[in-house]
């Protein structure tokens, strides 16, 4: 897979236009499974609670998510990808795989906030955007999560009073 094909950094989609509700359920779709694979995967991999903690709600808020997707998905007669594809997962998986303790904690952490703040826009502007108004409650009613998520990413650059990291 070539590494063109307009991605912006770490294989979030581009801002640029309208993107339609298709691809928008693509993105998301995207965005469920990978955040939820590489929450599992700090479960595993960091030497931190903190991240480790936030991996656990990763997997749990996108998972959820990921079958909310589904659901709106079908109403809205789109279809929502059932895997990662190649690209995302070279660009956002496969960087993080290798690395264990606290150089995943650090990488980790970085990709977290880079990701949840591309999540919070685009999901934004669907809400406003979308053509179809169940993708467009649904992007409404997801964004709050993301907000979460990327509030709590933001903390885990910061070191805590025990020391953990």
């Amino acid at each position: 897979m070539s590494n063109k094909g307009g991605m912006v950094e770490k294989g979030a989609m581009p801002m640029k236009g309208a993107m339609t509700d298709q691809q928008f359920i693509d993105m998301a779709a995207q965005t469920d499974m990978v955040e939820a694979n590489l929450g599992k995967l700090a479960q595993i991999a960091s030497s931190s609670d903190q991240v480790k903690q936030y991996g656990e709600m990763l997997v749990t808020d996108h998972t959820a998510d990921y079958q909310e997707l589904k659901s709106m998905a079908q109403q809205a007669n789109l279809n929502v990808p059932g895997a990662i594809d190649a690209e995302h997962y070279r660009k956002m998986i496969a960087p993080l795989e290798h690395l264990k303790g606290a150089a995943f904690d650090r990488k980790f952490a970085q990709e977290m906030v880079a990701g949840h703040t591309q999540a919070v826009e685009t999901y934004k502007k669907e809400a406003a955007d979308a053509q179809n108004p169940v993708v467009k409650s649904y992007a409404a009613s997801a964004e709050p999560v993301l907000e979460k998520h990327l509030s709590n990413a933001k903390s885990l650059n910061k070191p805590t009073a025990g020391g953990n990291k």
